[in-house]
């Protein structure tokens, strides 16, 4: 699994970058995760050790030990420090030893360089060791370029230190995660759901996930659903033994002691909204938020229709419950709470047209963050053909030839733009059909700037870039869709669909 980069919810393997290299390393081992958790790092990249590692391990280039003039000290003397990284110094605990045992740092100097990797890079003093260390190497005969390679990545570490031991560490819980994302993907959905915010995903993503690993995802209801989402038998012929219940923490504006009046007080079955109100006493702004979410599936009321009950429940707030400064809130009409119906209300039934499709997905976006009626991209599947746009899922079909140039297009999750990519941003846009990876080169970038940074929906045009299961498209140029969101609903605000953005 993790050599397919198929790692999104994983601890420490999620980013693009771990994504790329996973497929790369091809972890078999456990000290394999150790190096990958740490290989994506400041340090080795700026260090230029990634490269020459893979090469390494792949078999293109053979192992190699740096040493010393003979006079100096014994050929292996740096082996045993680097033979777990097959010559190439990926910890600060090697570099360490570099210094130690080729730069011939005292102890004392050694424990100076060691605290000064351990501060930031605008507070630290790590480049006050730069001559003593390139040059107590050089002496002894090793290669400058060498030296001054394991220096930079010292460097690197002053900006975002990683220890093999940190790395150890983080490897177990990457191989935790992954083993139960692999095994129990429906269990892994509802802990990674009950965890965020965190990470490089949203819900939306981690649910979409999880039904491409063929887990049951239920919508949020007021007679299943808890305050976090939980486990429930599956459907017969499902892939999994559990369905996830979305909870009730999806949904924006809610309230934790209101959901706990409710679920305590449901007993079998809420028969009506009204019976919900007086049972659970929930204020009408709560019944109005549950409504919003289309929370009330089971009772087969639609959005348009709960939204209507609860604005009629608006005017009766306060009759229908009571609240005590002394006690938790009481149902005011508490003889008659088990029947209240719609015989509370005097004023006839009214015929309401159904919402859109594109409405319905539109407001669950912005009630829970996501929806399980559709993708938004969807709705624009046709016309994004007629301009050419290829579906994501179908460009990374082995047919396509390195080089082509091909236009992608979909919502824009995350941005990153990290400090070792030299002015590269990468992007990820997702569509009904899954994610494309775009890279976007400095002079592309600064030329484009405001859509590149601001943009909820986006078309790419540009290369494909293909390095066995790492399949990229670096762009040429964009079209800013963001405004084609409104033709979903009469809602101006397309912010809901909110990108990640890290740098």
């Amino acid at each position: 699994m993790l050599s397919r980069a198929d790692s999104i919810g994983v601890f420490q393997v999620e980013s693009r970058a771990q994504m790329s290299m996973l497929p790369r390393l091809k972890p078999r081992e456990f000290y394999d995760l150790v190096i990958e958790v740490a290989i994506v790092r400041p340090g080795p990249i700026q260090g230029d050790m990634v490269h020459p590692y893979l090469r390494r391990r792949d078999g293109i280039d053979e192992a190699y030990y740096p040493s010393p003039s003979p006079e100096f000290g014994p050929a292996n003397e740096l082996e045993e420090v680097l033979k777990r990284t097959l010559g190439v110094p990926l910890f600060q605990e090697q570099a360490m030893q570099i210094a130690i045992t080729a730069a011939e740092f005292s102890p004392d100097e050694a424990d100076g360089l060691r605290r000064a990797m351990a501060t930031f890079r605008h507070n630290g003093t790590v480049h006050l060791y730069r001559d003593k260390f390139i040059e107590g190497m050089t002496r002894r005969g090793y290669e400058r370029e060498f030296a001054e390679r394991c220096f930079s990545q010292i460097e690197g570490f002053g900006e975002y230190g990683f220890p093999e031991s940190h790395a150890a560490s983080f490897a177990l819980l990457v191989y935790v995660s992954s083993w139960i994302k692999c095994h129990y993907p429906d269990v892994f959905c509802a802990a990674i759901l009950n965890s965020q915010p965190m990470g490089f995903y949203q819900p939306a993503q981690l649910v979409r996930d999880a039904k491409e690993h063929g887990v049951e995802i239920r919508a949020v209801d007021v007679n299943f659903s808890d305050w976090d989402s939980t486990l429930e038998s599956a459907s017969p012929g499902s892939r999994h033994a559990f369905a996830v219940r979305l909870g009730f923490n999806q949904v924006k504006g809610l309230q934790a002691e209101e959901i706990v009046r409710l679920v305590g007080n449901r007993g079998n079955f809420y028969a009506s909204i009204e019976r919900l109100s007086a049972v659970a006493c929930l204020s009408a702004a709560t019944i109005q938020r549950l409504a919003e979410a289309d929370a009330f599936g089971s009772l087969n009321i639609d959005r348009r229709a709960a939204l209507w009950m609860a604005r009629r429940l608006g005017r009766l707030d306060g009759q229908i419950w009571k609240k005590s400064s002394k006690t938790k809130p009481e149902p005011a009409l508490s003889l008659f709470a088990a029947h209240l119906g719609d015989e509370l209300f005097d004023e006839p039934q009214v015929p309401l047209s159904p919402m859109r499709a594109g409405e319905q997905v539109l407001e669950d976006y912005v009630m829970t963050g996501l929806s399980l009626k559709a993708h938004p991209c969807s709705f624009f599947r046709d016309d994004l053909e007629r301009q050419g746009v290829m579906r994501n899922g179908d460009h990374r079909n082995e047919s396509l030839r390195q080089g082509k140039i091909i236009t992608v297009a979909g919502l824009v999750l995350v941005r990153q733009r990290p400090g070792t990519s030299k002015g590269v941003v990468f992007m990820t846009l997702e569509d009904e059909t899954g994610v494309a990876n775009i890279i976007v080169w400095p002079k592309i970038f600064e030329a484009n700037r405001r859509i590149v940074m601001t943009s909820r929906f986006l078309a790419v045009k540009g290369s494909l870039q293909r390095a066995g299961l790492v399949v990229h498209v670096v762009a040429q140029s964009f079209i800013d869709l963001t405004g084609e969101l409104r033709r979903l609903a009469d809602r101006e605000d397309t912010s809901l669909l909110k990108s990640r953005d890290f740098h």
